[in-house]
Formats: C-alpha cells, sequence, structure tokens
C-alpha cells in the first residue's frame, strides 16, 4: 500500500484524482487544464499514480486516455481507516458507488485487472467453452472465434446455445479478443423496466461491442494486464451499459479466481 499513500501525498495528484472522478477518461492535455503545471509535470504525476494503480490508461488510436481506478482506495479504505472506525457500524457502498468515476459519466466501460497467469492462459479463458461454463456460471459465449464467425449465447444455464448477431471482430491469441454484444432481448424488458413501447422500441436498436486486451503489467510482479472495454452505447444513460457494468466485474473477478487457483464463493475446501 505505500505506493498508493505515496501517491496521495502530493496534492496536485490529487486534483488529477478528483478530475477522473468528475469525468474519467480525459487525455493529458485534458486533465492539465487550468493546473499551471507542464505537460511534462502532469506527466510524471500521472506515472506515479500508475505504477500505484490508481489510474489506468488506455490507447484509443493516437490518443491516450486516462481513467480513475478506486479499487486500491477502496483497499485503503477497509484495511486502514476501516480498521480505526470499527466501533461505527458502516454499510458497504452499492457497486455503483464503488465504480463511480471510473467509467460510468461515459457511454462505455472500462476496467483493469491484474492477473498471476499467462497471456496464452488468459486468452484461452476468455474461448474455451468449459472455462467460461465455470468463471461466468453455465452463461457466455461460444464460438470459433475466428473474424466473422458467430458468437453464440447462452442465456440460460439449463438452455441451449443462441443466435443474436454478434460477430468476431477481432481475434489475436494472447494480445485481444474483441466482438459485437446482443441487443436487449424480451426478458430484459422487465427486468429494466422499461415505461413504454417507445422507449423500449429505442433501446433494442442500441449495438454495443467488448474487447479484451491482454498485455504483460508494467511491474513483472502483477503478472499480466486485462483492459476490458465495453463501448458503442448511445449514452451515458443506456439500459445495457447498466446492466453490463456489474456483471463484468463480477465475470473477471471469478476468471482472476478461476487462473490463479483460488475458490469460487461456497465452494468446498
Amino acid at each position: 500500500m505505500d505506493p498508493v499513500f505515496k501517491a496521495l501525498a502530493d496534492p496536485s495528484r490529487r486534483e488529477l484524482l478528483d478530475r477522473l472522478h468528475a469525468r474519467s477518461g480525459q487525455t493529458l492535455r485534458e486533465l492539465g487544464e487550468g493546473l499551471g503545471m507542464s505537460r511534462q509535470a502532469v506527466s510524471k504525476h500521472l506515472a506515479v499514480l500508475e505504477s500505484a494503480l490508481l489510474v489506468t490508461a488506455v490507447r484509443r488510436g493516437r490518443e491516450k486516455l486516462h481513467y480513475l481506478n478506486p479499487v486500491p482506495l477502496q483497499e485503503v479504505a477497509d484495511h486502514w481507516i476501516g480498521r480505526y472506525g470499527r466501533s461505527r457500524p458502516i454499510a458497504p457502498p452499492p457497486i455503483e458507488q464503488t465504480l463511480e468515476g471510473a467509467v460510468m459519466d461515459k457511454a462505455e466501460f472500462v476496467y483493469v485487472i491484474y492477473i498471476q497467469t499467462t497471456a496464452e492462459k488468459l486468452y484461452q479463458a476468455l474461448t474455451d467453452p468449459e472455462l467460461i461454463k465455470i468463471y461466468m456460471g453455465g452463461y457466455g459465449p461460444e464460438s470459433t472465434w475466428e473474424v466473422g464467425a458467430a458468437v453464440r449465447w447462452k442465456m440460460d444455464p439449463d438452455g441451449e446455445f443462441e443466435e443474436v448477431g454478434q460477430r468476431v471482430l477481432e481475434a489475436e491469441p494472447g494480445k485481444r479478443l474483441s466482438y459485437t454484444w446482443h441487443t436487449l432481448q424480451p426478458m430484459h424488458r422487465q427486468m429494466f423496466e422499461f415505461a413504454s413501447d417507445e422507449e423500449w422500441e429505442k433501446a433494442v436498436q442500441e449495438r454495443s461491442k467488448v474487447t479484451f486486451d491482454i498485455e504483460p503489467a508494467e511491474e513483472p510482479e502483477l503478472g499480466i494486464k486485462l483492459t476490458l472495454t465495453h463501448d458503442g452505447f448511445d449514452s451515458p444513460d443506456s439500459r445495457m451499459l447498466e446492466g453490463v457494468s456489474g456483471g463484468w466485474v463480477a465475470i473477471v473477478s471469478c476468471l482472476k479466481t478461476l487462473l490463479e487457483g483460488g475458490r469460487f464463493l461456497g465452494e468446498p475446501a
């Protein structure tokens, strides 16, 4: 936790975190506006925040976008601050608050996690139906994972794989996997409480995509860095975006547990 405390000790770095909390996914230029610091100084502060895993950077074409990662802050709160406040009961925050500022203010969801595995094993876990069945709880995709191939989806663990219009966009073993996402299905209408036919008809036209980028972590001891980007939503208020955000956090956490040889909640020792 020392890198986190070091990163938070500087007021300029805390200001950068505040800016990303207000609006995540900013460029170096956007973050530096009005700070009275040189571009080089902002870049150095961001490097410290990245090494503490408080900020993660994702390349989009020529741009480098910076996202707040609240997980280390939550760990500090749980293991240090919470330790000295146990006499005062604190309700656990809902997942929306835990992820606040990370991506929910943009029409996309970006999540970064570090896994102690190899790039090859991680890619296999993203494409092997038997492994997917384990960490997705019986749901999930099935495909030949060739560019242009259909990605069939199992909506019910006891059901069959269905053709829902998903296609593989990119498939580079050990590096990158991307495919289009299914539209809202009939079962989602009641789940997301659509008030009118007009609202529902508009929502079912939305077509997003999910991308998994695999690369070595900046610090070798962290293992492999997995960046999950789910984008292409019509707006930050998208019901599908709302639904997949919490779902992906749970799925990727289970994926990490599987690859690192841990046990799932409720699994016998």
